[in-house]
């Protein structure tokens, strides 16, 4: 679970996204909460960031870059704590990831356009695209309800 549903103080302007019965999930121990962006190394609160010239998966593959709103290039830290994410997730056998939408982390279907300006694009996050590659089934806090922790 991206930590900031789970109601971790881990978001770039050091709030959350609480979801109720993710929160639920955590605490009754069906789900663990992650922030990829700080186990990458980024602190709270910090710039915004938005991935440059694609998605997730073209930053995997060197083709894009994830940036702050001045202009810093983090991708480093992005995929550092996408790889942390991953092994993880690996590590306690997970089956799917329910992220945050339009995260430059953790968006599962939409991300913002890398401008800055509040445009949407379809895409991925970089830890999303991440997990996806490795078979893990990924999901928005938006469409969750579907995944069973059984």
């Amino acid at each position: 679970m991206s930590a900031c549903l789970a109601g971790v103080l881990c978001k770039y302007n050091g709030t959350y996204n609480d979801v109720p019965e993710i929160i639920r999930m955590v605490e009754q121990g069906k789900a663990v909460a992650v922030c990829p962006e700080l186990l990458g190394g980024g602190g709270v609160p910090r710039e915004p960031n938005e991935i440059a010239g694609g998605g997730g998966h073209d930053v995997l593959e060197g083709k894009a870059r994830v940036i702050t709103s001045s202009g810093q290039d983090c991708t480093e830290m992005f995929v550092l704590g996408a790889q942390k994410v991953l092994e993880k997730a690996k590590m306690l056998g997970a089956r799917a990831a329910i992220l945050k939408e339009r995260s430059p982390s953790c968006g599962s279907t939409v991300i913002y356009d890398g401008n800055f300006t509040g445009n949407r694009l379809p895409g991925m996050g970089v830890t999303a695209a991440i997990l996806e590659r490795a078979g893990i089934k990924v999901y928005s806090e938006e469409n969750f309800k579907e995944v069973s922790c059984d």
